[in-house]
């Protein structure tokens, strides 16, 4: 199995289950490991033989941006599932980091893995 992978994507938006947290936008980080063939891609040099990490990583700029979730939790799944249906992503580790959002710590968050691992 090969991996392509975004690492530190930060992207803004309303996330927090206080009223404070509510009405401000806060910064997530994702990284993200994805599955992937990457032997057509190396053979033909070209992009349309891999998985697009800009393309992902446009989409879920997108779609993150504009969300509105209590939880870090359902953040995530939401995110695995657009990754999943819609880049044809087999297996994929999340990991979204709410930084700052615990006094004392410099990282909270979740990591999920969702999908079987290809052999």
């Amino acid at each position: 199995m090969d991996i392509v992978f975004l690492r530190d994507l930060q992207i803004d938006t309303v996330i927090g289950i206080y009223d404070w947290e509510r009405n401000i936008q806060q910064t997530v980080v994702l990284d993200i490991e994805m599955s992937a063939d990457i032997a057509k891609a190396a053979a033909t040099d070209q992009i349309e033989d891999t998985l697009d990490y800009k393309a992902v990583a446009k989409r879920m700029i997108q779609f993150v941006g504009g969300s509105q979730f209590m939880l870090v939790e359902t953040l995530a799944e939401r995110c695995s599932d657009i990754i999943r249906e819609e880049f044809g992503v087999a297996w994929l580790r999340l990991s979204i980091n709410k930084k700052g959002a615990i006094s004392g710590a410099t990282d909270v968050g979740v990591i999920i893995e969702r999908g079987q691992r290809p052999a």
